[in-house]
């Protein structure tokens, strides 16, 4: 029997009799005997207890995390400062232990977290609703994409080549099996063609799929996008990064109808890539269509304030064929750390790491293309992260910034062709000493 299974061999014995087998093979007899293991699995032998716990530390030393690294590396996942207090928070017992408020009547708590964290997402973002969050900023698009061809009852959705090509690949999964086609708008100098996509959208296009910043770090100008969007009659989806927010115009400014992201920039480790969260919010024509979950305000028998989950569109409230999205849970406990981190910096904290972020990228692309080994990729404005074109090749560059404890730029030959092109990012926890290090270095490297 298994070690940790309560069950005696008296007790196995006693439920093999009551549905009829003598064996426990019996209970896979449908599955063919090519497909079974016909040989003991090739472990190991067990360990104790201390021996098990330092082969795990050894394991565990081979990583190095952004604790050892100075870390210049974004695209898509960030090193951001994050305050001591959200974890002392975020680990309280009734967060960490919280799972579906089915009975808001004893989830009052977890409930109104998640009503908290909705409405400042929609602060940030400036739209009307937003939901319980999802995933990850790559599944949340996609799920973008899904509901606004349910929407316009069309099937062709135009996403820009300065997405993030993460999430155009996760967007493609999920399209390829909805029999919804995808199309590609061109990039010019680093930003999205308007006139391609003039060229591309037609009477089909259910949605635009823009990045700002992009996955550059450009930051976009959607006024012509949205005009030919929304000419066409089709949904403008903008994929955003939340910090950018505090100092830069709001999705609903320019005129979106579904904004989408990923908050893990929002006081989320990095966690060697995940646990993420994603974030939607959309105009209130679209709140019906939107997936996951959504909890509302009210007020109870005696009229006290009282949080409910409403408005669900999920396929374990409604008839499956009914449902909006399949996703069954949300991030609970990664959006309750960005709402503590929310909560904690406030909109001048937020404006003053948002500020930092941008000039202390601007002066890293400054020291970097001084010299002029490196330039710019691109002429365009920037947030916190910019493409340099430098003598060499972004990895072999990379592999000798980790000798000296410095986590170098993303590989932009991988993606986008471009020969020796690598993109740089600069959080607000970078200093000018480490800035002045890295220049000094990819000044020797090159």
């Amino acid at each position: 029997m298994h070690r940790y299974i309560p069950n005696t061999d008296g007790d196995a014995l006693a439920m093999m009799d009551a549905i009829g087998i003598i064996s426990m093979d019996e209970l896979f007899r449908n599955i063919p005997d090519n497909l079974k293991l016909s040989a003991d699995l090739k472990l190991d032998p067990g360990l104790s207890e201390p021996e098990i716990e330092q082969r795990m530390k050894e394991l565990g030393g081979n990583n190095r995390s952004v604790n050892d690294l100075v870390c210049f590396l974004g695209a898509g996942a960030y090193d951001h400062y994050i305050p001591s207090v959200i974890k002392h928070l975020a680990k309280r017992s009734e967060f960490y232990t919280a799972y579906t408020p089915y009975q808001p009547e004893i989830s009052q708590g977890t409930l109104q977290v998640i009503f908290e964290y909705q409405t400042m997402i929609c602060g940030l973002t400036g739209m009307d609703v937003s939901n319980a969050s999802l995933y990850d900023g790559a599944t949340a698009c996609a799920e973008a994409a899904i509901m606004a061809a349910d929407s316009t009852r069309r099937s062709t959705i135009l996403v820009s080549k300065t997405v993030d090509p993460e999430t155009r690949r996760v967007l493609e999964n999920y399209m390829h099996f909805r029999n919804i086609e995808i199309k590609e708008i061109p990039m010019s100098e680093g930003v999205t063609d308007p006139e391609a996509l003039n060229t591309l959208i037609g009477t089909d296009s259910a949605a635009v799929i823009v990045q700002s910043p992009n996955f550059f770090g450009i930051i976009e100008d959607l006024t012509e996008i949205e005009r030919i969007t929304h000419d066409n009659k089709s949904l403008l989806i903008s994929s955003v990064d939340p910090i950018s927010l505090a100092v830069l115009k709001k999705p609903a400014e320019y005129g979106v109808d579904i904004a989408v992201g990923d908050a893990q920039a929002l006081g989320n480790n990095l966690n060697y890539g995940g646990p993420y969260l994603g974030f939607m919010a959309v105009t209130s024509k679209l709140m019906r269509k939107m997936p996951g979950r959504i909890v509302g305000q009210s007020l109870d028998a005696d009229g006290r304030r009282a949080f409910v989950l409403t408005l669900q569109a999920r396929e374990q409230h409604i008839r499956r064929y009914k449902a909006t999205s399949n996703i069954c849970s949300n991030q609970n406990l990664n959006s309750l750390i960005a709402s503590i981190y929310m909560v904690t910096l406030g909109k001048k904290g937020l404006m003053e790491a948002a500020y930092q972020c941008t000039e202390k990228a601007h002066y890293a692309a400054n020291r970097l293309t001084a010299s002029g080994k490196y330039k710019l990729a691109f002429k365009q404005p920037f947030f916190k992260e910019f493409a340099l074109i430098g003598p060499a090749d972004a990895d072999l560059i990379n592999k000798e910034l980790i000798k000296d404890n410095i986590l170098g730029g993303y590989n932009l030959n991988r993606d986008y062709g471009i020969q020796n092109g690598v993109l740089l990012c600069v959080t607000e926890k970078r200093t000018r000493y480490e800035i002045d290090r890295l220049a000094a270095l990819m000044e020797v490297l090159s």
